[in-house]
């Protein structure tokens, strides 16, 4: 007789999607950093973070960084400039210390922010206008 092993994944669960990787709050982390999919940090960190895919500081986190990703979600702590090119989320604890670009932006009761935000278009948008007009049937034919 067998046994079956089944593995549960206690990786939280946003609103975006389940978190791929988890950096514990015992966590120190110097350096650049670059991933794809989706990032936790319960940790400290220092450095840059570039993402295309979406990022979660979470309670207690303390992050020295410059952060560019699609989706930002902060609880905890950051000390740096935030580009978020779908949206921004400062839940009630987090406190951002830096500048805010995004396209969304949602912020809580209780939250520190020292900074300026500017709203910038979404993606979507930015690349419909980007698109070379159509040109009309007497101009394809001349």
């Amino acid at each position: 007789m067998t046994k079956k092993i089944i593995q549960v994944n206690k990786n939280p669960v946003y609103d975006v999607g389940m978190i791929s990787t988890v950096f514990a709050k015992d966590t120190n982390f110097i350096g650049e950093l670059v991933f794809k999919k989706s990032l936790q940090i319960n940790g400290n960190f220092e450095g840059d973070i570039a993402s295309g895919g979406y990022l979660v500081v979470g309670e207690g986190a303390v992050v020295k960084a410059n952060i560019k990703a699609k989706t930002v979600i902060l609880i905890g702590t950051v000390y740096g400039n935030i580009e978020a090119t779908s949206k921004l989320e400062i839940h009630p604890n987090g406190k951002l210390y830096g500048n805010i670009r995004t396209a969304k932006l949602t912020i809580a009761d209780g939250v520190v922010f020292e900074g300026k935000c500017e709203m910038i278009k979404t993606e979507e948008k930015k690349s419909r206008k980007d698109m070379p007009a159509k040109t009309s049937s007497a101009e394809e034919t001349a």
